[in-house]
């Protein structure tokens, strides 16, 4: 074969793998940190070679988005020449458990990156997604008529977010093992019973920007909102000092960028986790009181702050490298403080499938926030995080 011959014969699969490779680029360094050059050099070809595929880095989201949402539609149909409800609703959450476990790296695509589709596109997917999850709430129904259709399907979402947290963290556990503890977690979730009525203890909202508060308090709270609204790259300082009421050339005596305004953000949000952790351990115990006062004060935080808990996890890629890394570390030691308790309460459980829980009922609390309408319930995320920690042991 002459060099010539070599270069004129591409892979057939040449799309799939820059569909791929962006993807994952997409999720690790954030959308607008990737240019084309970026996933041209991990495939192995030049700049202009991507455009014989796609037109633009948004055709290439759009692209691995559908995708996504396609093997998420076709899984909720495997319950379909399943046998009674109950069956079916298995094969769906094995579906989805290994297709969980098998993309993992590219899980976080359609929740935090998606936001950067164009408006027909967004959409056409959001319904695409939906519709699976209204499938999989109505399998739920029809195992547990018992249920409302509110509480199936907060469950079905609950149980949505246990299938996709292994996008969440690194913890290593062999691919049939995650698959199986994955599947027997989110199961859990949807066989859940005493959920407490709607009507509990709810999240306050979230501290306003009044005009007595100090200015830079102003700007970082309409920072938060602004970030969570419309991403980091979608604001400038500008909008943040207007919507604080506060010119621009002031915003600059408090924050000298607006990268950082948007580390403050993610120290002050460590710093409250914080504050709350000591607080929740301070007077327990033992572990199993240690864990529930932990989840309790945790979950009132995230629901309170959740703007500012959907900037942490949506906007990490955006810090200066040694912010990141440091920020990294404790929330690192934050989510080992968590598997240390759990397991000192699950005694037959490996290191590795602690963590797995853990995960799953830490992104299930963030999700929860995320997709708040009006105030979430905390006496119900509270009983639904505490299933997934203690499930199966009692």
């Amino acid at each position: 074969m002459t060099p010539r011959t070599a270069v004129l014969r591409r892979p057939r699969n040449r799309k799939a793998q820059i569909v791929v490779t962006a993807a994952e680029l997409f999720c690790s360094r954030g959308y607008h940190n990737v240019g084309v050059d970026d996933i041209a050099d991990e495939v192995g070809i030049t700049g202009p070679a991507i455009y014989r595929h796609f037109r633009n880095k948004q055709a290439i989201l759009a692209h691995a988005v559908s995708e996504l949402c396609d093997s998420f539609t076709l899984a909720t149909s495997h319950g379909d020449a399943a046998g009674s409800p109950a069956e079916a609703l298995d094969a769906v959450v094995r579906g989805l458990a290994r297709q969980g476990v098998e993309r993992r790296s590219l899980g976080r695509l359609y929740q935090w990156e998606g936001r950067h589709l164009s408006e027909p596109d967004r959409l056409r997917v959001t319904e695409q997604m939906q519709q699976g999850a209204r499938r999989l709430r109505d399998l739920l129904i029809q195992v547990r008529p018992e249920l409302s259709r509110s509480d199936a399907g907060y469950l079905t979402a609950a149980a949505l977010s246990v299938l996709v947290s292994p996008s969440t963290h690194r913890a290593k556990l062999a691919r049939g093992k995650a698959e199986l503890v994955v599947h027997a977690i989110a199961i859990e979730v949807l066989e859940l019973r005493g959920l407490p009525h709607v009507g509990g203890a709810g999240a306050p909202r979230e501290r306003s920007a009044g005009p007595m508060m100090p200015r830079r308090e102003r700007l970082l709270a309409e920072a938060v909102r602004l970030f969570h609204l419309h991403g980091y790259h979608g604001v400038s300082v500008e909008d943040i000092g207007a919507a604080a009421g506060i010119n621009a050339s002031s915003v600059y005596r408090h924050f000298a960028s607006k990268t950082d305004l948007l580390t403050a953000v993610f120290y002050r949000a460590a710093e409250r986790l914080s504050v709350a952790t000591a607080d929740a351990l301070g007077a327990a115990g033992d572990a199993e009181t240690a864990l529930r006062a932990l989840v309790t004060a945790y979950v009132r935080l995230i629901l309170e702050q959740s703007d500012m808990a959907a900037v942490y996890v949506s906007e990490n890629t955006n810090l200066p490298a040694a912010d990141r890394h440091r920020l990294r570390d404790t929330q690192r030691r934050h989510v080992d403080t968590w598997v240390r308790l759990a397991g000192e309460c699950r005694t037959v459980d490996s290191s590795a499938l602690v963590r797995f829980r853990v995960h799953a009922a830490l992104n299930v609390v963030t999700d929860i926030a995320r997709g708040r309408r009006g105030h979430p319930d905390v006496a119900r995320a509270t009983h639904l995080v505490l299933e997934i920690l203690f499930g199966g042991i009692r």
